[in-house]
């Protein structure tokens, strides 16, 4: 038997004393810029993320924001680990009213401190970095960041960001978290249609996002914003062969679409999943009401057809998307629900919202019945507190969702909520008119 020095009992208690006073060292943080940093100014995008997940700072007049979550208010003390090339270049830090500098040099890549901020309330943190002009006729430098280091002597504060890129966790952080809802529907009977509608609030209807309205077991049916100039209406089956390349599928489990509207463009998708999508461009606005229509029919000789129809709830309209035939499924509309999602990276800063409402289902006997409860769900990246940006809930007569921004009202998950109802609003469908 080795016995222990008769110092050692008496040197743990020491430094237990030492703790409980409040003098242990203090508690460090490196928040990676590759999944924490977005250009907030001149616009979103450039080039300044590098593939490794370091942030190259050329041009002073881009500002690029890297943003962490504290639970508490707290004095915390800032640096910055990196570099700079060539020759020295000085970094502007800006933390609400408080502005920071720090002098970078050439060489390999080490922290340099950049001063204190007092934080007052629990939530986000945004830094802003900016490289400063050249002045007095010296060259001007360009650095490489990697990690905003954030120091607190308070052992219990705790920070929320995104860690590593085990994942490529980097690029959904940066996504941000999607959030769902999950109706409750009807036991002991045969379901065929989903309806429901969408209504974007000005302001809200940020690029790169999907507002997904009606979603069930084998796809998804909603719109986009896809650029600056282009918005989209999308509806999409899963085919039964799980692959996300879309050329490994078997002739016998292919997606085949058997009918489209006008202006429809229809086509086989992968990457997340592979099967058929149909989309076609469409000026949808913010401020304005529009509805969706989705029927899941068994065809009787072991498939199944599921057809989408959209409109400007407003103009009363019904626009053909898309009817699709699922090959080994034999099942009529299950797991109705609707999702908010980001899917551009560099949009991943920027809010988004949606109002869902007058959600109804109908039977296999043709009787409506109407939704007015849903569960409250997220992603992994909401789940996995890469991200807090997150809410859901209900407001008066619609559901609502809203993701990204890094607002700091976080909506705790798996809440059930209930709308008012809509009863005076039964979709009032002409089932023989519609295009088909």
């Amino acid at each position: 038997m080795i016995s222990r020095p008769v110092f050692q009992p008496l040197l743990i208690s020491l430094v237990t004393l030492l703790t409980s006073q409040g003098l242990s060292s203090a508690k460090e943080w490196s928040v990676p810029v590759g999944g924490n940093a977005f250009r907030t100014q001149p616009e979103p995008g450039g080039r300044s993320m590098r593939r490794g997940g370091s942030l190259r700072l050329r041009d002073s007049s881009e500002v690029h924001s890297v943003y962490f979550h504290v639970n508490d208010a707290h004095t915390l003390e800032l640096g910055l680990k990196g570099n700079a090339i060539d020759h020295p270049a000085t970094i502007l830090a800006t933390v609400e009213e408080t502005k920071l500098s720090c002098d970078l040099q050439p060489g390999s890549a080490k922290t340099y401190p950049l001063g204190e901020i007092q934080i007052e309330n629990a939530g986000y943190v945004r830094v802003d970095l900016q490289l400063a002009p050249a002045a007095g006729g010296n060259p001007s430098g360009s650095a490489q960041i990697t990690d905003l280091v954030v120091t607190s002597d308070d052992a219990d504060l705790q920070l929320d960001y995104v860690k590593t890129n085990d994942g490529n966790m980097f690029y959904w952080g940066r996504r941000g978290p999607s959030v769902h809802l999950s109706y409750r529907l009807p036991r002991g009977t045969d379901l065929t249609y989903a309806y429901s509608e969408i209504m974007v609030p000005v302001g809200e209807d940020q690029m790169g996002t999907y507002f997904m309205a009606n979603g069930f077991g084998e796809g998804y049916f909603g719109m986009q914003v896809n650029s600056p100039t282009e918005r989209k209406v999308l509806f999409s089956i899963w085919s039964p062969f799980r692959t996300d390349n879309p050329n490994d599928i078997p002739d016998e489990d292919r997606v085949e679409t058997l009918a489209k509207g006008d202006g429809v463009i229809a086509k086989d998708f992968g990457n997340e999943g592979s099967g058929g999508q149909s989309f076609f461009v469409y000026p949808w606005e913010a401020g304005k009401t529009y509805r969706f229509l989705t029927e899941v029919k068994p065809d009787g000789d072991g498939n199944t057809l599921y057809t989408s129809w959209f409109g400007d709830k407003a103009k009363n309209e019904w626009r053909l998307v898309a009817t699709f035939r699922r090959p080994k499924t034999d099942k009529h509309l299950t797991g109705f629900h609707s999702f908010l999602e980001n899917f551009s990276a560099e949009q991943g800063h920027l809010q988004r919202s949606a109002h869902y409402g007058n959600q109804w289902v109908c039977d296999v006997n043709g009787k409506w019945h109407e939704i007015t409860r849903a569960k409250f769900t997220g992603d992994n990246t909401a789940r996995g507190r890469h991200r807090l940006d997150y809410a859901g809930g209900s407001q008066d007569d619609h559901f609502f969702l809203k993701n990204c921004g890094f607002f700091s009202e976080t909506v705790d998950l798996d809440q059930t909520f209930e709308r008012k109802s809509t009863a005076g609003q039964q979709p009032e469908i002409n089932w023989d008119q519609l295009p088909r």
